[in-house]
């Protein structure tokens, strides 16, 4: 299923600020900063789910979101060693 650019700054926001809360890096981001890293995260995380054999975004769902999630907290948890 084809994404819109609604659709992935929607998930984006979504998968982004759950992410920063599940990192901790809530209070340091803003709505910009969120989209950003769950539209990174969404790529990332298709990336990983893909290499493990599974199915990465495939539209705007539960299943993307969770992949979205995922590769976003990763991208956090990198940048947060990096920052340390």
């Amino acid at each position: 299923m084809e994404m819109g650019i609604i659709a992935w700054i929607i998930l984006g926001a979504l998968s982004g600020w759950i992410a920063s809360m599940i990192t901790g890096n809530d209070a340091r981001m803003g709505a910009v900063a969120n989209i950003i890293v769950g539209i990174i995260g969404a790529f990332i995380g298709g990336l990983i789910f893909r290499f493990l054999g599974g199915q990465g975004v495939t539209g705007f769902n539960i299943w993307s979101a969770l992949v979205s999630i995922v590769g976003a907290v990763v991208l956090l948890l990198i940048v947060n060693a990096i920052r340390k």
